[in-house]
């Protein structure tokens, strides 16, 4: 008989090392890692070998592998840099929520699906991958480019929209809708997001360095660090956002403030997490959904239209920077990856989600992680970094 301390080093022994694993294969490939780390879990999971099940130690894990994920984007974003873009990104974030949304309702709602999953899979559609295209940029050396900043000043803006986009589908879904609950989660979600943005970086700048001096403990700024990380998730939740977004503000407001060790040492937590996130989204999926035809061409269908979606509605919105700079906006804007996947997975624990929809936005989300990055390579081909 097997201990529970044997369970838990066996299922992370599993998931982390087939996950790095793949994302080795398929980095190899040219194509992003992240996918071969959510093909793990689906190989691993269910599905597949049935060799793991989703537990709430991997779902912990997860959780926390996400919110490092935003946490280090963060780090490298300044904020700054995104509020000079901001008239911009809000016209992007705006049409990157007004036209997937309904694009995506229709196509399910045509295809005869019922009308609360149709509405769930238009509000997977608003979502956008941040971590995904600044991994990209990062790579290439562009997070400098003002078509970057924008990508990520308008990702953090889609965000907090498609989260309010999910709360009242949500509280459809629950069969009641609470109006002015809803504009109060919204007005304070949108106040704290502006501030920990306009505020955090202010803030931190002055009041790390004070403590630092004072504190002896340890690795004193990452231990500070991580503070602010949690608090600020935290907090997150409590206005209304996903706890990604306080990590996300959270990396912002410290990017100078903190050294290099720092930088890697976060790095190497959000190494050690991520594909756990990665890996329970393919833990989730069942793939005997794709063996029906018609669900496999429902598949590629929103695909395209989450595709098309984001290209023409965010590019619409940046225009006037010009047609390769507008191309670049909706390219970025694209991948729905890890964030589209938790608005599945909200539908999937209200009950409301059956699997052949969790199979549509999974291979929504997928796909749209694999095509994202040859986009950008494709429009930022002979861009360079100012």
């Amino acid at each position: 008989m097997t201990s529970p301390t044997e369970n838990i080093l066996l299922a992370m022994f599993l998931v982390f090392g087939s996950a790095k694993l793949l994302a080795e294969v398929f980095e190899r490939l040219k194509q992003p890692g992240i996918v071969g780390e959510i093909l793990a879990g689906i190989i691993l999971g269910p599905s597949v070998l049935n060799w793991i099940q989703p537990t709430d130690l991997l779902k912990a894990l997860a959780e926390l592998g996400v919110v490092f994920l935003l946490f280090r984007v963060g780090l490298e974003v300044k904020s700054s840099e995104l509020v000079h873009v901001g008239g911009t990104a809000l016209a992007v974030a705006i049409l990157g929520v007004v036209i997937p949304f309904p694009l995506g309702w229709f196509i399910m709602n045509r295809w005869g699906e019922p009308h609360i999953e149709s509405i769930f899979v238009g509000a997977a559609m608003v979502a956008t991958s941040v971590g995904i295209t600044a991994r990209v940029l990062a790579s290439k050396g562009l997070l400098s480019h003002r078509a970057s900043k924008i990508i990520l000043a308008a990702a953090v803006i889609d965000d907090v929209l498609g989260l309010i986009v999910l709360a009242v589908v949500s509280s459809l879904a629950k069969g009641s809708v609470n109006i002015m609950e809803l504009l109060a989660t919204s007005a304070v979600a949108i106040g704290f997001t502006g501030i920990a943005a306009t505020w955090g970086t202010r803030t931190m700048t002055k009041l790390i360095p004070r403590l630092e001096r004072h504190l002896k403990a340890g690795e004193v700024q990452f231990n500070l660090a991580i503070v602010v990380l949690f608090g600020l998730a935290l907090l997150a939740i409590y206005a209304g956002v996903a706890a990604i977004i306080g990590a996300f503000l959270a990396g912002m407001a410290l990017s100078d403030s903190l050294d290099t060790r720092v930088h890697n040492l976060s790095n190497g937590v959000s190494e050690l997490l991520t594909p756990f996130f990665l890996a329970e989204i393919g833990l989730h999926l069942e793939v005997s959904t794709f063996a029906n035809a018609g669900t496999l061409l429902l598949c590629v269908a929103v695909t395209l239209v989450a595709i098309a979606s984001k290209m023409a509605g965010c590019g619409l919105a940046a225009l006037r920077m010009g047609w390769r700079n507008a191309l670049r906006i909706g390219a970025g804007m694209a991948p729905r990856g890890e964030v589209g996947m938790v608005v599945a997975q909200i539908g999937l624990g209200l009950g409301v989600i059956p699997a052949r929809t969790y199979a549509v936005v999974v291979f929504m989300a997928i796909a749209t992680t694999i095509i994202a990055p040859a986009l950008l390579n494709l429009t930022f081909r002979d861009a360079a970094a100012h």
